[in-house]
Parts: C-alpha cells; structure tokens; sequence
C-alpha cells in the first residue's frame, strides 16, 4: 500500500476553525485551525503512519466531527445512504399515489347526473319560449 500524501490527509480533515472546508482548503490567513493541523498531519506522516491511522489519530483526538467525510459504520451509515434511498423512497410513494388517484378517478366511473328539473322549472322554460317567440316576431 502506497504511502499517504500531506495533501490527502489535508483534505480528508475538516478544519476546526469554522468555516466549514478541509485542512488543505481553509483560506484564512493565519488559520488557528490549519497551521497546527498540517503541522500535526506532517508529524504522523513522518511516524509513517497508514491513511486509516492518521485519520484515526485525529479523530480519536478531536473526535469524528474533523473527518470530512462520515465513517461507513454504525448510525454514520445513515448519512451515506439517506441521499439516494430519499429520492428512491419519494419516487415509489409518487407512483404509489398515480396509481390510486387513476383507479379512483378513471375508466368506470359514474358521471354525475344532471339534475332532473322540477314542475316549476319546466313552466319557466316555457314562458322563456314563449317571450322569445314574441320577442322575435
């Protein structure tokens, strides 16, 4: 296995100070955070430590908040399947509901009925017809 580089430890380890990037990519100037972690990162390189041990030593020290990606153990797993099971789970619960909504409202179904007119509503219609008539000539 080949040795880790300084830049890939860098960039496997978020940078306490704050802002949210990896050891390599923190752009404050006179970083708290970076400077000593590089220095750090540097010194377990120079211990010839594996990838996994130094990612290991720093956690173990600030715990697995610094990592900058989430271990594939334990609840962390969560973390790496949730993005694609979501969008998984949402698009069965659409066609799901498709489906449901079709059969309810589809081939088959009764249309409503037109409402029936009553006595009353015939002798208006006939003098509506009836002024129409003499209206139109």
């Amino acid at each position: 296995m080949s040795r880790p580089t300084q830049t890939e430890i860098e960039e496997a380890l978020t940078c306490q100070c704050g802002c949210g990037l990896t050891v390599h990519s923190c752009n404050h100037l006179q970083c708290p955070s970076a400077i000593p972690l590089k220095q750090e990162i540097g010194e377990q390189l120079a211990l010839d430590k594996t990838h996994a041990e130094v990612l290991a030593h720093f956690a173990g020290k600030y715990g697995e908040k610094v990592l900058s990606a989430p271990t594939t153990t334990g609840f962390n797993v969560v973390a790496w399947v949730t993005p694609f099971a979501a969008p998984l789970v949402a698009a069965i619960v659409i066609v799901v509901l498709v489906r449901r909504w079709r059969r309810r409202g589809g081939a088959g179904a009764p249309e409503p009925a037109a409402p029936a007119g009553d006595a009353a509503d015939a002798a208006r219609r006939a003098r509506l017809r009836a002024e129409l008539e003499r209206f139109e000539g």
